[in-house]
């Protein structure tokens, strides 16, 4: 691991993002409350916060950290043009230490997807997770760092999406 014991505790704020896509059926299980496993957003919305508190365990070379803050939240997109919905998943990490938190907020956001895709794979074994990236981050030696054209709460192109060609 990189030795971060030199370095200024400062505020360290990182956002994550990414997708579910999914047949506009199993949208409407998950927006409707109706599938089998219970309350798909709540629980995938737990298992983020877990994950993003256990990252160090997960990932090698991450530190553990304290992590003073955690939201997660979800956005429900009908289906598009290429006739797949979307469930998008942002979630926000905070410290105040000497390391960065973007792989708890993409830790977060994994574990999301992955939670919202097990949840529901009796119906749709199609469902495609991805777009997972950091969109922004604040604090630290090299400060702030913003997506360009970062556009939260809408879906990424997904697979068969025109813009995707």
């Amino acid at each position: 691991m990189v030795d971060v014991g030199d370095k200024a505790v400062t505020h360290r704020v990182a956002v994550a993002s990414g997708t579910v896509w999914m047949a506009p059926a199993t949208f409407a299980l998950i927006r409707e409350g109706r599938a089998k496993k219970g309350d798909v957003l709540a629980v995938a919305q737990i298992a983020a916060i877990m994950g993003a508190k256990r990252t160090h365990e997960l990932v090698p070379m991450c530190h553990p950290l304290l992590l003073t803050k955690i939201a997660v939240d979800f956005g429900l997109h009908e289906a598009g043009p290429n006739g797949r919905a979307a469930v998008t998943i942002s979630a926000r990490v905070e410290t105040r230490g000497q390391t960065g938190v973007e792989m708890e907020a993409l830790t977060a956001v994994s574990v999301a997807g992955l939670t919202i895709y097990d949840m529901v794979k009796a119906v749709d074994r199609g469902m495609e997770i991805g777009a997972i990236r950091v969109e922004e981050k604040h604090g630290g030696q090299s400060g702030d760092w913003l997506r360009d054209q970062a556009r939260p709460g809408e879906p990424a192109p997904g697979p068969g999406d025109p813009t995707t060609a």
